[in-house]
């Protein structure tokens, strides 16, 4: 029974996320076609937007912690009062965010060092992306509410339809078909957002009415909203910090080379396929915690993380073994320079060697943040960065190991901090976290 628990949350998350890269990737083709700056505006606006999501989890992890958790103990009302508190928290942040983006979407392009041209065609991308915060914000909030119900099945319906949706509308706007006048950059950020407003409006239905697993239930409890942060500051500071220290190792890599750095991008679009499976378990474990703690039955929370990092390991491990044996395969997709290949391919095979640990972080965080903990999982993912990834591999760069020396330093931070994961889970102290 906890078995099929955990494969029916996790399967359907893990191929939303599927859905999500392969959105990513058919925007970039199509605005590809424009150019080399239409696609690196819209390259450069996502980097932005991963940190805006970033600050999302103060919402959207520290609602599914309360919501799995009431969910768990039989408050189902209580539940749906976090989803109205939500609804206002996310309301807000996407107010500020939005204004933001739309003031200075120049500026930032223009920090980034920036041509004209791609300064122009970006702001007007990010910005009218900006205006559309508010539809980005609540999907987050609603996918989010939903999973913690114990709810990824209908998630992935709509997202199945939301992609259909918006490469219609690439296909319209950009180009100019069936009507419309060719929009170029703008009008994939104009399909963006009515993709994001076709979700928003599923959701809707589904939480406004009544029988469903979840709705909204309009009263304001303000010691949820008190949890709600406390819980998701720092999940936000990780991911804040996480992104910050990506962009820092992305820099070192950078300076090892134009041959590098296109290896690099190239294995890490190719190993985002390895994060399927990882990120589906994440989610089952981060909802099976919260709602097994809430109705107190501690072993079960802990054996559903041990059975979803288990399954994960498996997946993970059969991918890295992939990785580590025919990664030219896979790149030659791709590019067929030769040099990029094998730049490409030492990246993916040090990777490759790291997918079980990077399953066990990626699923006994994930609990850790379902059960509240997110302070703990914060405290582990910075440290072991900083500590063993970004400090050691600018060293290793200085002493000039080079960019062997740089994902050395990479995979041996992966295991550590699968290790660290592991040696706070199994110390079960988590489990008993008041929230």
């Amino acid at each position: 029974m906890l078995k099929h628990r955990v494969l029916h949350l996790a399967i359907p998350a893990a191929l939303k996320h599927f859905l999500d890269i392969v959105q990513i990737l058919i925007d970039m083709l199509m605005v590809g076609v424009l150019g080399v700056a239409a696609l690196a505006a819209v390259g450069l606006s996502m980097q932005f937007m991963m940190v805006i999501q970033a600050f999302m989890s103060v919402y959207a992890i520290g609602s599914s912690a309360l919501i799995s958790r009431y969910i768990g103990s039989g408050r189902r009302h209580r539940a749906s009062s976090v989803v109205f508190v939500g609804l206002w928290v996310a309301l807000g942040g996407a107010l500020i965010v939005g204004i933001a983006g739309w003031s200075f979407s120049s500026d930032f392009f223009r920090w980034m060092g920036s041509s004209a041209e791609v300064t122009k065609l970006g702001s007007g991308y990010f910005g009218i992306l900006s205006l559309g915060m508010g539809l980005i914000f609540l999907d987050t909030l609603a996918y989010n509410a939903l999973s913690a119900a114990g709810d990824t099945r209908t998630s992935l319906f709509i997202k199945i339809a939301s992609a259909f949706l918006n490469a219609g509308l690439n296909y319209l706007f950009i180009f100019g078909h069936g009507g419309f006048e060719p929009m170029g950059v703008e009008g994939a950020a104009y399909a963006t957002v009515s993709a994001y407003g076709f979700t928003v409006l599923i959701y809707s239905w589904l939480l406004i009415k009544k029988g469903g697993i979840l709705d909204i239930y309009p009263i304001f409890v303000r010691s949820d909203f008190k949890k709600m942060i406390a819980i998701g500051t720092p999940a936000a500071v990780e991911r804040v910090i996480g992104v910050a220290s990506f962009l820092l190792f992305v820099m070192m890599i950078a300076s090892q080379g134009t041959v590098a750095l296109a290896g690099y991008q190239i294995g890490l679009r190719i190993e985002a396929l390895a994060f399927m499976p990882g990120f589906g378990f994440s989610v089952a474990a981060m909802v099976l915690a919260g709602q097994f703690i809430g109705s107190k039955q501690y072993d079960y929370a802990y054996e559903s993380g041990i059975l979803s990092a288990k399954i994960a390991t498996l997946f993970m491990g059969s991918v890295g073994i992939i990785l580590v044996s025919i990664p030219e395969v896979l790149i030659r997709f791709f590019t067929q320079d030769s040099v990029t290949i094998d730049q490409a391919a030492l990246y993916l095979r040090l990777v490759g060697i790291a997918q079980i640990p990077l399953a066990l972080t990626f699923v006994l965080s994930g609990a850790l943040r379902g059960a509240g903990a997110t302070n703990l999982s914060m405290r582990i993912s910075i440290g072991s960065l900083w500590l063993f990834r970004i400090i050691p591999a600018y060293v290793v760069m200085k002493l000039g190991g080079g960019i062997l020396g740089i994902y050395i330093a990479m995979t041996v931070e992966t295991f550590i901090k699968g290790w660290l994961f592991w040696q706070v889970y199994r110390q079960k102290e988590w489990i008993t976290r008041t929230i």
